[in-house]
């Protein structure tokens, strides 16, 4: 029986070595590059690494996604600029080659991490907004705001209040807000008159944030007009003077632009067409307005002042009223002639005020006299 054991115990351990050997794993040398193809392996990584570490380097976050655009590539879930940049040398092979030749310029001709593309420039089309992905017509209406802007302004006005009768303690406070527009190198700035009425102090902001004090050059209310004057140029800035357009030739559904500061929400552009031309209206001091040009671009409290640009950003109209129940835009608006705007504020310049020859005789304007097929000069009342 022990001898029976013995061997039983032996045998047991037996297999359990036998199966132990059998489970334990083999060596790994198979799984070992050969030199040759390791050093391979290495240079290769090292090509890659530095490929992707130069679209890093030379690309921004937004030419990263143009491109990745342009080519249809979804790159939603990527979180980090790395990742972008991983998607991109990834699907370079997939570019179109127009693609892959903006791609190299890139590269190649603008290098460094802070490179940007501006799309004002010449040459390069802007990557941060690709005009591959524009209509033509928002390209034109984006030309058109980025070279106008410039020359809007932000206007507030305020008026100085003694708080109790007898008392010395005078205050400050807001009076009004409108908008302008740059009308010389020399710092007039055109406005509606209302907006500077009864106001004590004015300041002018222009488009870099910068703010000025301005002065009362001269006012003609009754086409609802004024110009003010800031010294930016004798401080060295450089004043951006808007295109002065004609309104005689205005034709109905042309296009036009609206640039202002509603409720106070600075350069804000509105676009609409020309919905009338040669109205009549009313002006603050009861006397009418010949001549204006309607519109429907959206027009709103803080809008007046502003311009109505034609499609060549050229001025045809000083945005000074709408017709609404609620007092916001309901799609009639009123800008003053860019033709009547050019003999006002010339003389407003020249003289401080506007002086009025008259004949007495009040003639329709030029389109209506087409409209009726008629030559000359059309007398509506002497």
């Amino acid at each position: 029986r022990e001898a029976a054991t013995a061997t039983a115990t032996a045998t047991a351990t037996t297999a359990a070595a036998t199966r132990g050997t059998a489970l334990r794993p083999r060596p790994l040398a198979w799984r070992r590059f050969p030199p040759c193809l390791s050093s391979s392996f290495t240079c290769f990584s090292t090509a890659v690494s530095s490929q992707e570490q130069e679209l890093e380097k030379k690309l921004s976050v937004a030419q990263l996604k143009h491109f990745l655009d342009s080519a249809g590539i979804d790159y939603r879930d990527c979180y980090e600029k790395r990742e972008l940049v991983s998607r991109l040398h990834s699907a370079q092979s997939a570019l179109s080659p127009h693609l892959a030749n903006e791609l190299s310029k890139c590269l190649e001709g603008e290098g460094g991490p802070e490179a940007r593309f501006d799309h004002r420039a010449a040459g390069f089309a802007g990557l941060d907004a690709p005009s591959s992905l524009l209509l033509p017509e928002e390209q034109r209406t984006i030309a058109i705001f980025d070279r106008c802007a410039p020359s809007v302004t932000h206007i507030t006005t305020s008026a100085l209040v003694q708080k109790q009768p007898f008392s010395l303690d005078i205050s400050e406070i807001p009076y009004g807000t409108g908008s302008g527009f740059v009308w010389d190198h020399h710092g007039h700035v055109v406005t509606n008159y209302h907006v500077v009425r009864n106001a004590q102090k004015a300041k002018v902001s222009l488009s870099d944030n910068t703010s000025w004090e301005a002065t009362l050059v001269g006012a003609e209310p009754d086409k609802d007009l004024a110009v003010l004057h800031i010294d930016a140029k004798a401080q060295g800035k450089k004043l951006v003077p808007l295109s002065i357009g004609s309104s005689h030739s205005l034709r109905v559904g042309q296009k036009v632009f609206a640039i202002g500061n509603p409720f106070g929400l600075d350069q804000t552009l509105t676009t609409g067409i020309v919905s009338g031309v040669g109205r009549d209206i009313k002006g603050i001091t009861g006397r009418p307005i010949r001549g204006v040009v309607q519109t429907d671009a959206a027009i709103n409290p803080g809008n007046s002042g502003g311009p109505l640009l034609d499609s060549q950003g050229k001025l045809i109209g000083v945005n000074t009223m709408i017709l609404s129940p609620s007092g916001a835009s309901s799609g009639v608006g009123f800008a003053v002639p860019a033709d009547t705007v050019r003999r006002v504020v010339n003389q407003l310049i020249r003289h401080g005020k506007v002086i009025k020859p008259s004949l007495g005789v009040n003639c329709a304007a030029d389109q209506q006299a087409r409209q009726l097929g008629l030559d000359g000069v059309l007398v509506l009342s002497v």
